[in-house]
């Protein structure tokens, strides 16, 4: 599927480096410091840390649900029509 004179799997290799240098940079980004070892319980909700996760990601010190409510981009509550059609100046 690559084209010019590329491979045909140069695409897929491609993908898969990405992929990898993306988890080994998170995985630097979160190795503890200074000794710092992994929480057992959420330093936001004091919910118990799963092991798995724990070992998966060392230093880990949030939950899931927490960790995902930190990583949820931005976006603003209200929306409104800034094109001006003809419909919404009627109303």
């Amino acid at each position: 599927m690559a084209g010019g004179w590329t491979r045909d799997d140069a695409v897929n290799e491609q993908i898969d480096v990405s992929t990898r240098e993306a988890i080994e940079r998170m995985r630097l980004r979160n190795t503890p410091r200074d000794g710092q070892d992994s929480a057992e319980f959420c330093d936001e909700c004091d919910e118990p840390i799963p092991e798995a996760r724990r070992q998966a990601i060392p230093g880990v010190r949030l939950c899931v649900n927490c960790k995902s409510g930190h990583d949820r981009p931005w976006r603003p509550t209200v929306g409104f029509n800034r094109r001006g059609s003809k419909d919404s100046q009627l109303k």
